[in-house]
């Protein structure tokens, strides 16, 4: 997603059920919204904040992770819970290392 919400790259495997889609969708999008991982509101709903169920375009799942470029935020997502962790972070740190190449 670019930093207004707007999907640049989306792909489905073969096998993935359809409904995964529109959560990786929203999972981003609740990183892109509040710039923060979509496990923070998973963490505050599982410690008793249930409020934030309703909060509107949060999605308290993890697996979205904002990511920052030139001081905007775009949003990651797409497998599991557990995987989109794994490779958001995975976009930080290649992202992180992009920036420190191009500064030099």
């Amino acid at each position: 997603m670019d930093d207004g919400g707007t999907i640049i790259y989306l792909e489905r495997l073969d096998d993935a059920q359809i409904g995964s889609q529109e959560v990786s969708i929203e999972k981003a999008l609740t990183a892109l919204k509040f710039k923060r991982p979509s496990k923070a509101f998973e963490d505050q709903v599982t410690a008793g904040r249930t409020a934030l169920i309703k909060l509107p375009g949060a999605l308290p799942v993890e697996g979205g992770i904002p990511l920052m470029a030139d001081g905007r935020v775009i949003g990651v997502s797409g497998g599991s819970s557990q995987q989109d962790a794994q490779v958001a972070h995975a976009g930080v740190t290649a992202l992180e290392a992009l920036l420190k190449a191009g500064s030099k």
